[in-house]
């Protein structure tokens, strides 16, 4: 998991992710090519590469040749792994309500019923 946060801590490569959550199944030159008329990156195919091996190595991204064509695709499984051990846990606020907690009994009061 350490690997996912790696990944997602560069903002490049948050930005090659939200452009394969746009439009997967890129090839390197797409990428180079979208990220430089769409989002201002002017990056190197090298750079671009290294930058999508870092995200491949977390599991962010998969990917499939044909021919000579290298073919990158989103893969949100590991994000998936991260919501399910903090996020979709009994008992987690899902609406961002703070809450209080008793640390002797383990208890939480929602701060906005306190009052009532």
């Amino acid at each position: 998991m350490a690997d996912v946060f790696k990944a997602l801590a560069d903002p490049t490569r948050r930005t090659i992710l939200d452009e394969l959550t746009e439009r997967t199944g890129q090839t390197l030159f797409e990428l180079c090519g979208r990220l430089t008329t769409r989002h201002g990156l002017a990056s190197s195919r090298q750079a671009i590469s290294q930058h999508l091996d870092v995200l491949e190595a977390a599991g962010l991204v998969e990917t499939r040749r044909e021919g000579r064509y290298k073919f990158h695709y989103l893969d949100t499984g590991p994000l998936e792994e991260i919501t399910v051990r903090w996020l979709d846990r009994p008992g987690t606020p899902q609406t961002g309500t703070p809450q209080t907690g008793d640390s002797h009994t383990g208890t939480t009061h929602d701060i906005g019923a306190a009052g009532q």
